[in-house]
């Protein structure tokens, strides 16, 4: 599957895609990027609502925030407390170990608050894992590892420069 982008606008996210999805594989693009997007406008409820009842999220920093209502009060803390970046994200690829689980794999970059350029030190690989209950995507897992590529420099330069396209 090729690549999507989420890119940055004035306004909002965007998806564009230069090959046809699924009805599927669309569904749970669109879910990542609203997750994107409830991260930007800085809307712990509108992140923590796109998950399972007792779905978990793990942070760039190792932090397991468990159920959505555990995932709100973090994210609630975290966007109070800190001035928070912008994300820019890709889709690598969607795919279905069976009709109703979809696992999606990104890679994403951060536009720290106050600036206009992505951070490599703040790149990310991320994974999603969403279920189909009563015909609605909801996300079971959502993981946010740093991109460090320890010993292997040209693959941080590289993934920042694929991100940085992307704005």
């Amino acid at each position: 599957m090729k690549a999507i982008k989420v890119i940055k606008t004035a306004n909002a996210m965007d998806t564009l895609s230069s090959k046809p999805a699924s009805a599927g594989q669309q569904k749970v693009q669109d879910l990542y990027r609203q997750l994107l997007q409830q991260w930007n406008a800085k809307s712990a409820k509108g992140f923590s609502n796109l998950f399972h009842e007792q779905g978990w999220a793990v942070g760039f920093d190792g932090s397991e925030l468990k159920g959505r209502e555990g995932i709100f009060e973090e994210l609630s803390r975290v966007f109070n407390d800190h001035r928070t970046g912008t994300y820019v994200g890709m889709v690598k690829e969607v795919r279905f170990p069976n009709a109703d689980t979809a696992l999606l794999h990104a890679v994403a970059g951060m536009i720290p608050a106050g600036e206009n350029y992505i951070n490599p030190s703040l790149n990310a690989i991320q994974t999603l894992v969403a279920s189909n209950i009563k015909n609605e995507w909801r996300i079971e897992l959502f993981q946010n590892t740093p991109a460090q590529f320890h010993g292997r420099p040209e693959l941080a330069i590289a993934l920042t420069a694929e991100l940085a396209a992307l704005i």
